[in-house]
């Protein structure tokens, strides 16, 4: 018959589990919640002392006698890195064990100088971010990095990336441990947003989309909890479908007629130049918008119809409680989102729309950093990884 003790670190890790919530609890709240004894709990609580995941804090009332102790997570017992890689820029920061961002740094840098400059300066800025912490690399639980581009998620390899010129099949993780041994996850983007607005914004939130528009146009999809990948990665690559209204309209993907044509911050400022009107990037659209132009606000309008449009068959399919736009075409605030509740509204059934709510992002320019710190976290806190004995401090 197996025992309790002859499964130590499945043990462990399940007990691990539910102080990972950051909520003190008593040996015997843990005992009630697991259905094991006292005294497992208590061989475990210890275990998972020595190895500095969790810690004692204040007390709990006294119901006579002395009081029982209490224990929670330990959030500083590691570190992990987060990395948010934009096509113009990219942040890298230093958070704890629950995803709480201790120091970042944040520049200019341009994705399409290629994979070795952009992971250099990634690797650089972690190892000044530690240092100014008061931290090392072998404080280092695990690190998580977005890109934006496809990702085969098991490899953390972009594959055909539009924007990032010699990034496809580049092995992200193996050039970063060479130079910081540490567990690396690498994902889309708009995946990560995802992640970091659900965890900040809409926790109790199970099924969720976030939407990211600027240079390019991608969807993060979690459902039943749980992030949506699909079998290559690529699921909410709404980016590149065809809008009817576009039909001639080429792509850099190679097609024609794709929302981001229609739709990123680029293709409104090409489609505002068409028209006369001084504008170059998404950044210019912003602007213009904010400055009351009625062309730049009328374009805005219009692209969140378009977007719009796409989403109205993601909702029939996936059936959201919450759409947050997020991105740096959402600094327009709410032009392009009453473009998007404007067709979804119309267009999807009665349904799928009486309780959705179509909302700006919360997290807006952090969404990246905080939801690549909890793609770490998720790894190096998984009872996979205390298996392995990685967290010991």
């Amino acid at each position: 018959m197996t025992t309790d003790s002859a499964q130590p670190v499945t043990g462990v890790s399940q007990l691990f589990q539910l102080l990972r919530d950051g909520v003190p609890r008593t040996r015997a709240e843990l005992a009630k919640s697991t259905g094991l004894a006292r005294s497992t709990v208590a061989v475990r609580v210890d275990e998972l002392m020595r190895m500095g995941l969790i810690t004692p804090v204040a007390d709990a009332v006294s119901t006579g006698g002395r009081p029982p102790s209490q224990f929670a997570i330990n959030p500083a017992a590691k570190v992990v890195i987060a990395v948010d890689i934009g096509a113009s820029h990219a942040t890298v920061a230093v958070a704890d064990l629950t995803g709480k961002v201790l120091n970042e740094k944040t520049g200019e840098l341009d994705i399409a100088l290629g994979p070795e400059p952009v992971l250099s300066w990634l690797v650089d800025g972690a190892t000044e971010l530690l240092s100014a912490s008061g931290r090392s690399v072998s404080d280092v639980a695990a690190m998580g990095i977005g890109v934006p581009g496809p990702v085969e998620h098991s490899t953390g390899q972009p594959v055909n990336p539009p924007i990032m010129p010699g990034w496809d099949r580049f092995d992200i993780p193996g050039w970063i441990y060479q130079h910081m041994p540490v567990p690396v996850l690498v994902d889309n983007d708009v995946n990560i947003m995802a992640l970091g607005e659900r965890s900040i914004a809409w926790p109790s939130i199970d099924h969720f989309m976030f939407v990211k528009v600027a240079t390019g146009i991608g969807t993060g999809i979690i459902s039943g909890g749980e992030l949506q990948r699909g079998a290559q990665g690529i699921a909410g690559d709404i980016g590149h479908v065809q809008v009817a209204r576009g039909v001639d309209i080429p792509c850099q993907c190679g097609n024609r007629g794709c929302l981001e044509a229609l739709a990123s911050g680029p293709a409104i400022a090409r489609a505002l130049r068409r028209d006369g009107i001084e504008a170059h990037t998404g950044s210019d659209v912003v602007d213009l918008v904010k400055r009351g132009n009625i062309d730049a606000i009328q374009a805005v309008r219009q692209a969140g119809r378009d977007i719009g449009d796409v989403l109205t068959t993601c909702v029939s399919l996936m059936n959201p409680s919450v759409i947050a736009i997020g991105g740096s075409m959402a600094r327009v605030g709410e032009h392009l989102i009453a473009g998007v509740r404007e067709v979804v509204y119309t267009r999807s059934t009665p349904l799928a729309t009486e309780y959705l709510s179509i909302v700006q992002s919360l997290t807006a320019e952090k969404a990246g950093v905080i939801g690549a710190s909890m793609l770490a976290v998720e790894h190096a806190l998984s009872p996979e990884s205390l298996s392995t004995g990685f967290l010991r401090v």
